[in-house]
């Protein structure tokens, strides 16, 4: 279940490299007080449910202005006789330049225990990293990594992804993914396959749809096993990931939201 819950998160907080017209920002696509909400399936079962928020207040972080953004993650019925889940993925992310100043994983899964507080210094592109001790809730020496330029955690990523242009791409255009994550920078590619309308239970969304090419591995079918739909509108929001799983299909789908600056488009 770990395992699930990281690469599904992993695939809806996309960080993509390239440089996006960053006045989209100036122009509120995003705005304080958002909120998303999560249906996490496995088949026709549902396992879990997630939100996203972006704080209604800002902050400073690096003498920079910064959105405060969390995700919460938790498994629902079933899965909690599998492995119980109560995850908390958050990041202070600036509102200019949308990279991360201080991210933060506070993770319960079954026995498995993790809390992490990793503060970035963009001038010499290198991450802190601390984790407390599960006993007595102190903080331990921090380890430093190289980081690339511009870094970003999963969490900025997505916010990073409200504001790429598209329409800048042609179909099977092939996007390069990077950010640092855990203990090291990673790389991988997505392909943009055009524009695809997603049933929702509000009806139907036209989407930008994306399919990571995912690393061999014991949990995923192939490398085009992983699907992504981010609506095609002034918020691109995630609105539905699907995974192909040796175990069938699992993924996340959007259920509820509420404080989006722009009307999310739907067409009936």
């Amino acid at each position: 279940m770990r395992l699930t819950t990281v690469l599904l998160v992993s695939v809806i907080f996309l960080a993509f490299s390239q440089e996006p017209d960053l006045t989209r920002v100036r122009g509120k696509t995003i705005s304080t007080g958002e909120k998303l909400n999560y249906r996490m399936y496995l088949g026709f079962f549902t396992i879990g449910k997630g939100v996203t928020t972006v704080d209604r207040n800002l902050y400073v972080k690096n003498n920079r202005g910064c959105f405060k953004v969390d995700a919460f993650m938790e498994t629902l019925g079933i899965a909690t006789w599998i492995s119980k889940v109560n995850d908390n993925w958050g990041a202070f992310v600036d509102t200019s330049e949308l990279i991360t100043h201080e991210s933060y994983r506070k993770l319960h899964e079954g026995p498995y225990q993790l809390h992490e507080v990793i503060t970035y210094d963009h001038e010499k592109d290198e991450a802190s990293v601390v984790v407390a001790d599960k006993v007595t809730g102190k903080f331990g020496k921090p380890k430093t990594y190289a980081t690339p330029d511009q870094v970003r955690d999963i969490v900025a990523g997505f916010m990073y992804l409200r504001i790429i242009d598209f329409s800048k791409y042609k179909v099977k255009d092939t996007l390069t993914v990077s950010g640092f994550f855990e203990d090291k920078a990673y790389h991988f590619k997505i392909i943009y396959f055009g524009k695809e309308t997603i049933e929702t239970d509000f009806g139907k969304i036209p989407c930008y749809k994306l399919v990571p090419i995912m690393p061999d591995n014991q949990l995923f079918r192939g490398e085009n096993s992983v699907t992504a739909w981010i609506s095609a509108d002034g918020n691109q929001i995630p609105v539905k990931v699907d995974a192909k799983m040796f175990i069938g299909h699992a993924g996340t789908e959007l259920v509820g939201f509420s404080g989006l600056h722009n009307q999310l488009k739907i067409v009936r």
